[in-house]
C-alpha cells in the first residue's frame, strides 16, 4: 500500500512575546550599554570594537579597536570606565537575559531592531 491519504501535520504556532518598554535612564550614569561589532578592511583583515554608552546622553565612554578583544581588555576597559566616570546603576549588552555583575545589574537583552537606538 502506498499510504497516499495520510493526513498533513499542521505548523507549529510560536507562544507570542509580549515586548518589555525599554525604560529611558533620568541622569548620568543610571544605565550604560555595551554591544560587539566587527568589521573587515578591504584587504581582508577582520577587527572587532567594544562599544561602552551612556544611555541618558548617548555618549561613548569608551570604544576600544583590536583584532581580538579578550575577556581582560572588556573588564579593564570597564574598571577604566568606572574609574572616571563611577559606577552605574544598571548595564545593558545584547544577547542574554538578566545579571548582577559586581553590584551592577545587567539587563541583558536579545536583539530586536528597536534596542538599536540604545545600544
Amino acid at each position: 500500500m502506498l499510504k497516499l491519504n495520510l493526513r498533513r501535520k499542521g505548523k507549529r504556532r510560536v507562544p507570542t512575546r509580549t515586548p518589555e518598554p525599554l525604560s529611558a535612564p533620568a541622569e548620568h550614569n543610571e544605565s550604560w550599554s555595551m554591544d560587539f561589532m566587527s568589521d573587515s578592511l578591504s584587504y581582508g583583515h577582520r577587527f572587532r570594537t567594544l562599544n561602552v554608552l551612556d544611555d541618558f546622553n548617548r555618549q561613548a565612554l569608551a570604544i576600544e579597536v583590536d583584532t581580538s578583544l579578550t575577556a581582560e581588555r572588556v573588564i579593564r576597559t570597564l574598571k577604566q570606565i568606572i574609574a572616571w566616570r563611577g559606577k552605574p546603576k544598571q548595564g545593558r549588552i545584547k544577547f542574554y537575559k538578566r545579571a548582577v555583575l559586581n553590584g551592577v545589574e545587567l539587563q541583558l537583552q536579545a536583539t530586536l531592531p528597536a534596542l538599536y537606538s540604545y545600544l
